[in-house]
């Protein structure tokens, strides 16, 4: 066992973890925006608007988060328009290319969390809500966003989980998180049950951290659903 060659970069460990929350964090809030709005949007928008973002969560659902990582990072540069232009300094960046795959496949999963979310909502509270008078951008704050949220915890916690995870597939296109950094001590050191091992008890402890926040969310926000006391 090489256990010393892991204290020592432990420091590597750290910046590594530090991009995969980073990664994380900064998907999971960008799609929450975009997949609320989209819900909303699946409920009440024309027709042609619903049927726009069933395709974009269809293919985005269907196809692996692998695949779409390197059409985006590798595709794009194939198009000599996207290179001369203004957004071509972004798109070349390997965070950006990565935030961008990470932000649209969450947002398709988080769009059809919370359109299910939706589905389940009893028609009277909607339709006592109108009769009250109230417009749609107050029925959707007071009814139809709470209501979305609380039915949709447990799902979305998951997708939380699984976000967290699919941030190893960025040691693909070069980035350092924490799967990065055990495959770089594993290729600089010849070792690899140590490295992974490491990376993997990270995964874990971050892991644990979420299920523990959602489980407390769900006690908390969602309690009445189950006939419990909040």
């Amino acid at each position: 066992m090489s256990w010393d060659i892991i204290a020592d970069n432990l420091a590597m460990y750290l910046h590594g973890t530090a991009l995969t929350l980073l990664l994380t964090g900064v998907s999971l809030v960008i799609a929450f925006v975009i997949s609320v709005l989209l819900a909303l949007a699946r409920d009440s928008a024309p027709r042609p608007v619903r049927w726009l973002i069933f395709l974009y969560t269809t293919a985005f659902r269907g196809t692996p988060l692998l695949i779409q990582l390197f059409l985006i990072y590798y595709g794009l540069a194939q198009f000599d328009l996207l290179r001369a232009s203004f957004l071509w300094p972004w798109l070349s960046s390997p965070l950006v290319c990565v935030l961008l795959a990470f932000v649209l496949n969450t947002a398709a999963y988080t769009t059809e969390i919370f359109a299910g979310g939706l589905r389940h909502l009893p028609t009277g509270e909607i339709e006592a809500a109108k009769a009250f008078g109230m417009s749609y951008p107050t029925l959707a704050r007071r009814i139809l966003f709470p209501a979305m949220l609380s039915r949709s915890l447990s799902l979305y916690g998951n997708e939380t989980i699984m976000m967290l995870h699919a941030t190893s597939l960025a040691s693909t296109v070069t980035l350092m998180e924490v799967t990065g950094v055990a495959r770089n001590i594993s290729l600089n050191y010849y070792i690899q049950f140590e490295p992974y091992v490491t990376a993997g008890a990270i995964y874990l402890v971050l892991t644990l951290i979420l299920v523990m926040a959602f489980r407390y969310f769900e006690k908390r926000y969602a309690g009445y659903l189950n006939g419990k006391r909040s």
